[in-house]
């Protein structure tokens, strides 16, 4: 069965993911899709609209075949780390054939061959970039300095602003760094932009359908039929992250310490201080944002930033589940033809592939054996997971005392559609 991979966050799904999606289909010539989604906690450093399990069965009924998690560390990360941990996800799966990513270009070869450059001078863009930032340069504008001088006769300046192209490019890196066999695939992104607010015909961007749901707007236009009804129930039951929530929260951790937060991801030296000073001053969670942020941080660095704090994710930690990459597959969702993906590629599969959580324990130790360290990363690589889920409930406006849900939420089923 030839399968395409897709990456995805679907926040939430929408008519621009559904072309996406048949598309990818149509141009790897696929019996099988498999969706690699965020969990509850996105590259930018935000909550997610609704949880997992809710944008998993969205994904199902506009006809994605099998919806693997994410693990957090690699889904609340930069555009390297992001995609790094999707390729090793989709290569541990086993039996995929192709990755098909959107992009503004809709043109492979100029991101593969900024993909290669960035590749073959690794180190140096790394040092001088780290040299920029220290400079106050933010870093998409850091590493479009580096690239023009080592690519001065070709213009990518419309290639680097785009969140797209960056992302695909990034794809391509992780394929080439990790030696996937998987073939690389794009199509062009249809419709508005990835940070435009406004319509256009049946498309929108997720970013744009959040925003007129914060207006109670109605956006049925922009969502395929079977999607828009799940979107409502959601609505309806109000258990979508609060703003309110999720600052007490923040607060509740930042004020207890500036001392307390120098151990966590991704708050380097001196900017405990900064989080403290702006936690104290802040009565929104706008405002704590635009409190931390400075000429070097980004407002996504500092979302991701938040994030971790939130999550209590320990520097030391991180670092090694990033090494490492994923321990276990997190199967969140599957049709019945994904049903019969996953029986055949079995004997390809290079990591332990888990429903909920109920017997997750027991797999993990058979599979990494009693005390070994690989069992450790794997345990803490569980543990993250389970905090971002149990912070993910507390934001909630409908609060719910059900928590570790990844325990006993089941995977989530649908019967074989026609193509």
């Amino acid at each position: 069965m030839r399968a395409v991979g897709l990456v995805t966050e679907y926040n939430p799904f929408h008519n621009g993911h559904l072309y996406h999606l048949q598309q990818s289909r149509r141009l790897a010539d696929a019996e099988v899709t498999v969706a690699v989604m965020s969990g509850h906690f996105l590259q930018r450093g935000e909550a997610a609209l609704c949880d997992k399990w809710r944008r998993t069965e969205m994904a199902l009924a506009a006809g994605v075949d099998l919806v693997i998690e994410l693990p957090y560390i690699f889904a609340c990360n930069s555009a390297p780390y992001f995609a790094r941990g999707a390729i090793l996800c989709l290569d541990a799966l086993g039996g995929i054939d192709s990755l098909c990513f959107g992009s503004e270009l809709g043109d492979l070869a100029p991101l593969q061959r900024y993909a290669d450059l960035l590749n073959q001078h690794n180190a140096t863009i790394l040092a001088q970039t780290q040299q920029l930032l220290r400079r106050g340069v933010v870093y998409p504008v850091a590493r479009a300095e580096i690239m023009r001088g080592l690519s001065p006769d070709v213009d990518l300046t419309e290639t680097l602003s785009a969140p797209n192209n960056i992302l695909g490019i990034e794809y391509l890196r992780a394929l080439a760094q990790t030696g996937s066999a998987i073939r690389a695939l794009t199509i062009q992104r249809q419709g508005p932009g990835y940070h435009d607010l406004e319509g256009q015909g049946a498309i929108s961007s997720a970013t744009g359908i959040r925003r007129k749901l914060k207006q109670h707007e109605n956006v049925a236009l922009y969502l395929p039929a079977a999607v828009g009804d799940l979107l409502q129930t959601v609505l309806d039951e109000a258990v979508i992250p609060d703003d309110d929530h999720h600052l007490r929260l923040l607060l509740a951790r930042i004020l207890r310490g500036a001392d307390t937060l120098i151990r966590l991801y991704q708050v380097e030296s001196g900017q405990e201080n900064r989080l403290f000073d702006a936690a104290g001053k802040a009565t929104t969670l706008g405002e704590l944002i635009e409190n931390i942020k400075a000429r070097q941080l980004t407002r996504t660095r500092v979302q991701r930033m938040l994030c971790h704090v939130l999550n209590d994710v320990d520097a030391e930690v991180a670092s090694q589940q990033l090494d490492r990459g994923p321990s276990y597959l997190h199967l969140l969702g599957s049709s019945e033809k994904g049903e019969k993906f996953l029986a055949a590629t079995r004997k390809e599969r290079r990591l332990p592939l888990v429903g909920n959580y109920s017997r997750i324990h027991n797999q993990l130790q058979r599979f990494y054996g009693q005390g070994s360290n690989e069992l450790l990363l794997a345990q803490h690589q569980l543990q993250m997971e389970l905090r971002s889920s149990d912070n993910y409930a507390l934001l909630q406006k409908g609060f719910s005392a059900r928590r570790q849900r990844d325990y006993f939420e089941p995977v989530r089923r649908v019967g074989l559609r026609e193509d």
